[in-house]
C-alpha cells in the first residue's frame, strides 16, 4: 500500500515541472525576440544619396553621414530624404508617355492654342523644413510651376512658344519660381525646367508651323551662302583692285618718265635748232619720213592724168637714191615735186581711203 502511494505522489509532482519548464522556455524566447525586435528597430543604414531625419520626442536632427546609425526604438522615429535630383513631368507622363491635355492645353498672346510639356528637377535642400514645413511641398511646387507657366505662356506668341522663343521662356519660368519659392522656404529648390515639345493642337495647324519652320531654315541657308560668297568675293575684289591699283600707279609712272625724256628729248632738239635750223629741219623731216612711209601705199600721178602705184615702196626707193623701207602698206597717198632751196625735193602727202 505504501508502495503504491509513493508512486503517485511522484505521478502528480512530473506534469507540474514539465509545464513550469515549458512557460519558463516560453518567455526566454519571447524575451529574446522582444530583445531582437527591439535591436533591429534600432539600427538603421544611411546611403551616400541619403539624408536622415530622426526625431526625438518631436524635436528632428538631421543625419547626413552614411553607414550605419542606431537609434531609440519608440522614443526615435526616422525619415530618410533623398540628396539627389529628382523630377516630374508636366502636360504628359513618363511611365506611359500619354498627353495630358488639362496639364498642356494653353493659350498664346496672339490668342492662339498650344499644347506644351515640361519636365521640372528638384532637389531637397532642406530636410527638417521639406518634412514639417508643409504637408506636400513637392505637390506645392508643381502648382506654383503651372501657375508661372501658364502665366508666361500667355506673354508670347505662338510662333515662339513653339520655334525660337523655348530658352527665354524657360529661363523666365525658373527665375520667377525659384523666386516665389525662397519666399515659401520649404527646404526644396528648382535646379531646372526644360520645355519637352511645344506644338500646336490639330494637325493641319502642326503642318502649317512645319512649312513656316522649313522656309525660315531655308532663309538663314540662303544667308549664310550669301554671306560666305561675299566674304570670298571681297577680299578677292580688294586683292584685283590692289592690283589694278599697282598696275595704274606702274603704268602711270612709266608714262611720266617717258613724257620726261621726250622733254628732254625736244629740249635738246630744240637747243640744235638754235644752232643750226636748216640741218635740224631736215633732220627731223627725215626721221618723220622714215616712221610715215614703210605703212604708205604711194602712187604717182603724172601731168598727163595718168597714175603709177609705185609697190614694193623699196624700188622707188632705190631709184631715188634715198635710203627707205616698205612693207604692209595700208594706206595710200599722191606727191608732187617741187624745189626746195637746199635742192632736194620736197614731198607733199594727201591721204586716200
Amino acid at each position: 500500500m505504501l508502495g503504491k502511494k509513493k508512486s503517485n505522489v511522484f505521478q502528480q509532482k512530473e506534469p507540474g515541472q514539465l509545464g513550469a519548464k515549458i512557460r519558463k522556455m516560453t518567455g526566454i524566447a519571447i524575451g529574446v525576440i522582444v530583445v531582437l525586435y527591439l535591436l533591429a528597430g534600432s539600427v538603421y543604414s544611411l546611403k551616400e544619396n541619403e539624408y536622415a531625419v530622426v526625431s526625438t520626442f518631436g524635436v528632428p536632427s538631421v543625419v547626413e553621414e552614411s553607414g550605419i546609425h542606431l537609434k531609440f526604438p519608440y522614443i526615435q522615429r526616422l525619415h530618410k530624404v533623398p540628396k539627389t535630383i529628382n523630377g516630374f513631368p508636366i502636360g504628359y507622363r513618363t511611365d506611359s508617355d500619354q498627353s495630358v491635355d488639362d496639364e498642356s492645353f494653353m493659350i498664346t498672346r496672339d490668342y492662339n492654342f498650344v499644347n506644351v510639356d515640361f519636365y521640372v528637377e528638384y532637389r531637397v535642400t532642406d530636410p527638417i523644413k521639406f518634412l514639417y514645413s508643409s504637408e506636400s511641398p513637392i505637390d506645392i511646387l508643381k502648382m506654383l510651376t503651372q501657375s508661372y507657366i501658364r502665366d508666361t505662356i500667355g506673354l508670347y506668341d505662338v510662333d515662339s512658344v513653339i520655334t525660337t522663343g523655348k530658352n527665354e521662356i524657360q529661363a523666365s519660368i525658373k527665375e520667377k519660381i525659384i523666386g516665389r519659392l525662397e519666399e515659401e522656404d520649404i527646404g526644396i529648390q528648382l535646379v531646372n525646367i526644360t520645355i519637352q515639345d511645344a506644338e500646336p493642337p490639330t494637325q493641319e495647324v502642326i503642318n502649317a508651323f512645319k512649312n513656316v519652320e522649313n522656309a525660315k531654315q531655308g532663309k538663314e541657308t540662303s544667308i549664310n551662302k550669301a554671306n560666305q560668297k561675299r566674304n570670298e568675293d571681297i577680299p578677292a575684289a580688294r586683292a584685283l583692285a590692289d592690283e589694278t591699283l599697282k598696275t595704274a600707279q606702274a603704268e602711270a609712272e612709266e608714262r611720266v618718265n617717258q613724257a620726261k625724256g621726250q622733254v628732254a628729248r625736244l629740249n635738246e632738239l630744240y637747243a640744235e635748232y638754235q644752232k643750226y635750223p636748216l640741218i635740224t629741219k631736215q633732220r627731223m623731216f627725215y626721221e618723220t619720213m622714215e616712221e610715215i612711209l614703210p605703212d604708205m601705199k604711194v602712187i604717182i600721178e603724172r601731168s598727163d592724168g595718168s597714175t603709177q602705184t609705185m609697190l614694193p615702196l623699196e624700188s622707188f626707193a632705190n631709184i631715188s637714191g634715198e635710203a627707205g623701207t616698205a612693207g604692209g602698206l595700208e594706206s595710200t597717198g599722191r606727191f608732187s615735186a617741187a624745189g626746195t632751196d637746199s635742192g632736194q625735193g620736197e614731198v607733199s602727202e594727201e591721204e586716200k581711203e
